[in-house]
């Protein structure tokens, strides 16, 4: 008996580590989580060289992740760069250092920084007075890199170097993790001719974030700043309305409503570019009671300009995927639920995202219900959504000699237990391993036949895939738990 359990057991263990050392055969994503699959579907095409480098989309309340790819990739956000200026300025204002209203003086500095070719810009005449308002209008929307270095000077008391280490400082603070900054608009020091003097920062260096940190700003920064968005949510600005300095500009958000790519529901916030970082997007969009943040990066080459436009494409794919994958919905109601095999009373009805047509699981921890989801929060500082409960203390009375004889009546199958999981167990792991050589067979030969296609799976390659992993999974369980 020693040695044929011995033997099953070294048959399953090399049967299971047989399967987990086949890497090529898990699949990063299933076919309808691939973002060029999911683009097609949603009437968003991306075309081959657009898709960006990272990305990822998050419920704006809560934090909570909802899509994401290559979300800490180090990467240059460009212009971007400019909503860390922006988000300090509205907490200078709720400081009460300054507000809307008040002006910054167009000196002979910023006269000579708006008239570089080479930047984004907006006019600036010498001795005009500029409101904070406009100033945002500038930045948010033409990018103007003369515009932030006004509103960056005014919260800094005109130190240019202690306003970027402000920047880090605040990004360290809101859990930023991978991200430093090296100036206040993203264009380098050295591009502003020496006009833009920060002693102690390199002028050659280039701003460094990820989607990851950059949802995280932007989450924070619509938390507690809101009225940003009047800045970021039109299609087209006027600034110095009723002076002879007024300009209008076109957004270059071109998913706002009214824009080339419009997509209903969005109302912000940023894009940036540079040969460095490529075409870059930073979106909110509201449906209803859901606000989501994308963080989109790296779409093209800056030597092609169609990539001004296709990051658009690629973010209303993932919003679309977004919104139509997940719904926010009550999960549970007030009052009595058995979660994980424990009777439990929820003190409020729980409310959440979840993903359409799937089974829900909660974590019960500390006192606290919470919802089990494919993602993580975006960062470890936001809590996921949860409710208090109180699990019940009362046990049902069991009769002891019921006990015993069912205890006298279960023993038969415990010893067939133990002579038999293991049996299933190789069976199970098996079968399991032929279907993912069969679904990897299949996929190489559609490969073989689609050179130059991304797509090298079938709804048949998809199920054996499926089924496979599910009788590894089964076999994983047998081998643990009988």
């Amino acid at each position: 008996m020693f040695i044929k359990k011995t033997f099953w057991k070294a048959t399953t263990a090399f049967l299971l580590a047989a399967c987990i050392s086949l890497g090529g055969f898990v699949q990063t994503s299933y076919a309808e989580e691939d973002l060029m699959e999911f683009a097609k579907k949603s009437g968003y095409p991306i075309k081959e060289g657009y898709r960006p480098k990272a990305s990822i989309v998050i419920d704006a309340d809560s934090g909570q992740i909802l899509w994401e790819e290559q979300p800490d990739l180090s990467w240059s956000p460009a212009s971007i760069a400019k909503v860390m200026t922006m988000y300090l300025a509205f907490e200078a204002m709720e400081q009460g250092k300054f507000n809307l209203d008040t002006t910054v003086t167009a000196t002979e500095k910023y006269v000579k920084i708006s008239q570089i070719y080479a930047l984004s810009n907006s006019k600036i005449t010498l001795g005009v007075e500029y409101p904070v308002r406009d100033l945002f209008s500038m930045v948010a929307v033409p990018s103007s890199n003369v515009a932030t270095l006004m509103l960056a000077n005014l919260v800094s008391d005109n130190d240019e170097a202690g306003f970027i280490h402000k920047m880090n400082e605040k990004a360290a603070e809101l859990g930023m993790t991978n991200t430093t900054y090296f100036n206040s608009s993203g264009a380098q020091i050295s591009a502003f001719d020496g006009l833009y003097q920060a002693p102690g920062i390199d002028p050659e260096g280039d701003n460094k974030s990820t989607a990851r940190d950059l949802a995280i700003l932007t989450y924070n920064l619509i938390k507690k700043y809101p009225d940003v968005l009047q800045f970021t949510n039109k299609p087209v600005v006027t600034t110095m309305e009723n002076t002879p300095y007024a300009e209008t500009f076109e957004t270059y958000n071109y998913s706002l409503p009214g824009a080339k790519y419009g997509y209903d529901g969005v109302d912000g916030l940023k894009t940036g570019s540079s040969p460095t970082g490529g075409f870059n997007y930073i979106a909110t969009a509201k449906k209803g009671d859901i606000r989501l943040i994308e963080v989109v990066l790296g779409v093209g080459d800056w030597s092609d300009q169609e990539g001004e436009y296709e990051r658009h494409l690629a973010g209303n794919a993932i919003l679309d995927h977004a919104f139509s994958t997940y719904e926010y919905k009550k999960l549970l109601s007030k009052g009595s639920n058995k979660i994980n095999e424990k009777e439990i009373t929820l003190e409020q009805d729980f409310y959440g995202f979840a993903k359409k047509d799937t089974e829900l699981s909660f974590t019960l921890a500390d006192g606290k219900l919470s919802l089990n989801n494919e993602y993580d929060q975006v960062s470890p500082t936001i809590p996921a959504r949860s409710v208090p409960y109180q699990e019940s203390n009362s046990k049902s009375v069991v009769d002891p000699s019921a006990k015993s004889e069912k205890k006298k009546a279960t023993q038969p199958s415990s010893i067939k237990k133990e002579e038999h999981p293991y049996l299933l167990t190789g069976i199970l792991a098996i079968l399991g391993l032929l279907l993912l050589i069969l679904s990897k067979i299949f996929r190489k030969r559609i490969a073989g036949t689609r050179r130059g296609s991304r797509k090298t799976s079938t709804p048949t390659t998809r199920l054996l895939f499926i089924l496979g992993t599910l009788l590894i999974l089964s076999a994983v369980c047998v081998f643990i738990f009988l």
